[in-house]
C-alpha cells in the first residue's frame, strides 16, 4: 500500500528543508582574529614600561605574517620572552664595557696575525671620517650597532684593518633579540626579506624589524616535535634542534656505554669520515645492533639541523634500542650541557640557565595573557 499524498509532500518539505539547513549551517572553525586584533594583545603583552608599544607589536605580526607563522599567545610570548631576556626591548642595547671589549679582541687579532702592538696603537691613532681617532670611537662605543658599523668603516678604510679584519666583523650578533649575523645573511638567501633593504642584511639585523624578523625566524621558523617551548628556547641559544640532538647523545652513550658531552653537535668541528668525532665515534661501534655502516651513518648526522635526522635508520633504531633498555620512552629532547663563552658574559652561564631565565618570563607571559 502506498504513503497518502500529503504525507509524502510532508516528507518532502521536510528534507529539503533539512538539506538547506546543512548547506547554510554556520561553520564551528573559529574566526582567526583580524590583524588589528592580534597587534592589540601584542601591545597588551608588552610591559607598560616598553616605549612605543604598538610600534613593537606592528613589527612582531610584520614578522609572524611574513613567515606564516601562526600569531597565537604561545609563538607571542615565546617571542617577548626571548626580546625581554636579550634585550629588555630595545632595539640597539647598550653593552657595559664594549670598548674595552673590542680593544681586546682587536688585540687578539693582531697577536694570531702577527702585528706588532706598535703597528696596531699606530692605525687606531689616525682619524677616522667622523674627526676622532678610531681609539676615540671605540672608547665611545655604547651598543653593538655602533661598535659594528666602526669595524665595517675600519675594514673599508684602514690597510691594516683589512689585512687581519678582512671579510671578518667581531660583532656577530645584534638586534632586539641578539640573533646572529650569519643566520640573518642565510636565511635572506633562502627566503625573500619582507622589506625594502637599507643597506646590508648586517644593517637590518640592528634595526627593529630585522631583529625581530630574523630572531623570529631562528626561533620558530623550522618544525620541531618539541612538547614544550624551553627546548626552543635552548635552540635558539645553542642552534636549532640543539635539544633534540642532545637526547640523541644521551641514548648513544647510554647504550654505547660512553659519556657524551650533551652539546648538540653529532657532526664534530673539523671531522671528517676518517677521523670521527666523539659522537660519530660512539655510534659507529653500535653499527652492528643498529644495522648500519659507517657511510650511512655519517650520511644521517649530517642531518643534525633537520628534521630529516628523524627518518633515518640511525635515529629510529637507536631509540628502539634506547627504549627497549630503559623499558620506558627515553626523553626525544634534553636541554644541551653547553657553557657560555663570550666577550661580553662576565660570569658562569650556559644554555640551560638561559633557556630557564626565557621560560620563567613565558610562564609570566602566558599568565597574563590569561
Amino acid at each position: 500500500m502506498g504513503l497518502p499524498r500529503s504525507l509524502i509532500s510532508s516528507l518532502v518539505v521536510a528534507a529539503s528543508a533539512l538539506v538547506a539547513g546543512c548547506g547554510t549551517a554556520p561553520s564551528s572553525a573559529p574566526v582567526p582574529p583580524r590583524p588589528e586584533e592580534v597587534r592589540a594583545r601584542i601591545a597588551e603583552l608588552l610591559p607598560a614600561s616598553v616605549p612605543d608599544r604598538p610600534g613593537w607589536a606592528v613589527d612582531i605580526y610584520a614578522a609572524f605574517d611574513a613567515l606564516r607563522i601562526e600569531p597565537s599567545p604561545v609563538n607571542i610570548c615565546a617571542v617577548l620572552a626571548v626580546a625581554e631576556q636579550e634585550s629588555t626591548y630595545r632595539a640597539d642595547p647598550q653593552v657595559p664595557g664594549l670598548g674595552k671589549i673590542a680593544r681586546e679582541e682587536i688585540d687578539r687579532r693582531a697577536e694570531r696575525a702577527g702585528v706588532p702592538q706598535m703597528l696596531v696603537q699606530a692605525a687606531l691613532n689616525l682619524r677616522s671620517p667622523d674627526s676622532r681617532t678610531w681609539n676615540e670611537r671605540i672608547g665611545a662605543a655604547r651598543s653593538e650597532k655602533e661598535l659594528s658599523n666602526l669595524f665595517e668603516d675600519f675594514i673599508a678604510q684602514v690597510p691594516l684593518g683589512q689585512r687581519f679584519f678582512a671579510g671578518y666583523n667581531p660583532v656577530r650578533t645584534g638586534g632586539p633579540m641578539q640573533v646572529s649575523v650569519e643566520f640573518a645573511e642565510a636565511h635572506a638567501k633562502a627566503r625573500p626579506y619582507p622589506y625594502r633593504m637599507i643597506g646590508s642584511v648586517r644593517d637590518e639585523v640592528f634595526s627593529r624589524r630585522g631583529g625581530l624578523y630574523f630572531g623570529i625566524a631562528h626561533l620558530l621558523d623550522y618544525p620541531a616535535h618539541y612538547d614544550q617551548p624551553i627546548y626552543r628556547f635552548a635552540d635558539f641559544n645553542a642552534g636549532q634542534y640543539a635539544s633534540r640532538n642532545a637526547a640523541f647523545q644521551s641514548a648513544v652513550g647510554t647504550l654505547a656505554g660512553v659519556t657524551l658531552e650533551l652539546d648538540g653537535d653529532l657532526i664534530a668541528p673539523g671531522s671528517d669520515a676518517a677521523r670521527p668525532g666523539s659522537t660519530e665515534a660512539a655510534v659507529r661501534t653500535l653499527g652492528p645492533r643498529l644495522g648500519v655502516r659507517d657511510d650511512e651513518i655519517r650520511r644521517a648526522l649530517e642531518q643534525e639541523a633537520r628534521l630529516a635526522l628523524e627518518q633515518t635508520r640511525v635515529w629510529t633504531r637507536t631509540f628502539e634500542l634506547a627504549d627497549a633498555a630503559a623499558r620506558r620512552p627515553v626523553a626525544r629532547a634534553l636541554l644541551p650541557r653547553i657553557r657560555l663563552n663570550s666577550p661580553k658574559i662576565t660570569r658562569p652561564l650556559t644554555t640551560e640557565w638561559f633557556a630557564r631565565r626565557v621560560d620563567e618570563r613565558y610562564q609570566r607571559c602566558r599568565a597574563k595573557g590569561g
